[in-house]
């Protein structure tokens, strides 16, 4: 016979699992887990094209590369489109929470939507700038270090505003540390669907139909090709200091000083 104790302490060691009865809370990890899952879908592709997919089309012969290249991109860009807005969307649902328990917090609830409209202006007006130096050029912006340069001063001046503009003494590490990698995010979202699943579509329905009746691509598709693969590698880049953002929120607190 086990004695009384034994089954209490076994008992009393058992896990216990206690989920939050707040609406908020649960709905937040809910948000974060679609967040997480549909991120890495999402970036996973973008390093698949930048570091493995189209090095390794450049290395085929060309009526090889015809065949697979529609059949492998359709698919992709569909998961890597519509992962990336998942992943957008789902991010600003959360981003919205923390600015109102920020707001809450101020004793200001008028804030949210200032914070909104200022987080949304910003990095719009970014785009604007960044889409600009994206396209292909020729002469001294020909040259890709260059615009590279000149984006990473945009963005950096992007959030430095939007820090400045978004400070305070009740703002959280957070709503500052998601500000700047949602918005990167926007950029890389408004890359994805703006440009490169729109020249994407187009290569696709041309390879497609050169492999199937031998109609020749369009010689505007080399510019095209140009401007989405700039636009990835973009992306590729911004992926970073995005991820770290966003991995600050909550593991790294270094913005809320700024607010005091």
């Amino acid at each position: 016979m086990i004695a009384p104790g034994i089954i209490s302490n076994f008992a009393v060691a058992q896990p216990h699992f206690s989920f939050p009865q707040n609406a908020t809370a649960n709905e937040e990890i809910v948000l974060r887990w679609i967040h997480i899952v549909a991120g890495i879908i999402w970036i996973g592709l973008l390093y698949f094209f930048n570091l493995i997919g189209t090095p390794a089309m450049k290395s085929l012969e060309d009526s090889t590369r015809r065949k697979i290249y529609p059949v492998l991109m359709a698919r992709a860009m569909l998961w890597f489109r519509w992962s990336a807005l998942i992943t957008v969307l789902v991010g600003l649902r959360y981003y919205t929470i923390l600015l109102q328990i920020d707001a809450q917090n101020s004793g200001q609830p008028g804030l949210l939507g200032r914070w909104i409209g200022e987080w949304f202006l910003v990095w719009l007006v970014a785009y604007v700038v960044i889409y600009a130096l994206q396209m292909p050029f020729g002469g001294a912006f020909a040259n890709g270090w260059i615009r590279g340069i000149l984006i990473a001063i945009v963005v950096i001046a992007a959030s430095w505003v939007i820090l400045a503009w978004n400070a305070g003494p009740d703002v959280s590490n957070a709503h500052l540390s998601i500000s700047i990698g949602g918005g990167l995010g926007l950029i890389m979202l408004l890359n994805a669907w703006g440009i490169v699943w729109r020249v994407q579509k187009r290569m696709i329905q041309w390879t497609r139909a050169s492999a199937e009746s031998g109609t020749p691509i369009p010689e505007k598709a080399a510019k095209m090709v140009q401007f989405s693969s700039f636009a990835s590698r973009t992306a590729f880049w911004l992926s970073f200091p995005m991820l770290f953002f966003m991995a600050a929120a909550e593991h790294y607190p270094f913005l809320s000083s700024l607010g005091h």
